[in-house]
């Protein structure tokens, strides 16, 4: 069929519209790639799968991501801008856990995804330290001891482990939550009363100030 003259040349994308086009593209393939990794493990997740749910050509993931290894890196390196952001906003712990609280929520498949890496000993998500030892979520906690946000005799290795269980819980354990507190865990005002007892907590591990 002839194309309709009246229509003119087909006008070739501009740059911009090719960076916005490739910036979709790559989110909606990482988007996929996280929900299809946290339900299937790096091992078993497929690219046609990511990329049907994606909605894109599975060659797409080699042309931005290098396969499926570097889909899966990218998914970790994109949680650790969103806290080096929270780094720089040099949070005190009671709100950075509480930020850690809402994103647990908000981010689902983003807890299941690290679920599945401790369930399948595939962990990949907690970076080393400039030297390649601390971590630097425990490197943050020693900091905060130095300062008086955790007492001196608070682990901060263990208050490191308290605090990663503490706001997975209520999408871990999300029927549990609704059956006994009576609250959707994925609400605004699970995330009000159970983000009150957190802060409680980070309160509670504090340096106490000196007697008058």
């Amino acid at each position: 069929m002839a194309r309709d003259a009246a229509a003119g040349p087909r006008r070739a994308p501009d740059p911009h519209e090719r960076v916005r086009d490739a910036e979709r593209t790559r989110r909606a393939l990482l988007d996929a790639a996280l929900a299809e990794f946290a339900e299937k493990g790096r091992a078993g997740a497929r690219v046609s799968e990511i990329a049907a749910r994606a909605g894109v050509n599975k060659q797409l993931i080699s042309y931005y991501f290098g396969g499926k290894d570097g889909l899966y890196a990218a998914i970790v390196e994109r949680w650790h801008a969103q806290e080096a952001d929270w780094s720089a906003e040099r949070l005190d712990l009671e709100e950075l856990v509480t930020r850690y609280l809402r994103a647990a929520v908000g981010q689902r498949d983003l807890q299941r995804f690290f679920l599945r890496e401790l369930l399948d000993g595939d962990v990949a998500s907690q970076p080393a330290g400039p030297d390649g030892g601390v971590p630097p979520d425990l490197a943050d906690l020693r900091r905060r001891q130095a300062e008086g946000e955790l007492a001196a005799d608070v682990d901060p290795a263990l208050a490191l482990l308290l605090f990663q269980a503490a706001v997975s819980a209520g999408v871990l354990f999300a029927e549990d939550v609704r059956a006994m507190a009576g609250v959707d865990p994925f609400s605004e005002a699970f995330l009000e009363r159970y983000g009150a007892l957190l802060r409680r907590v980070v309160r509670g591990l504090a340096e106490p100030p000196p007697p008058e």
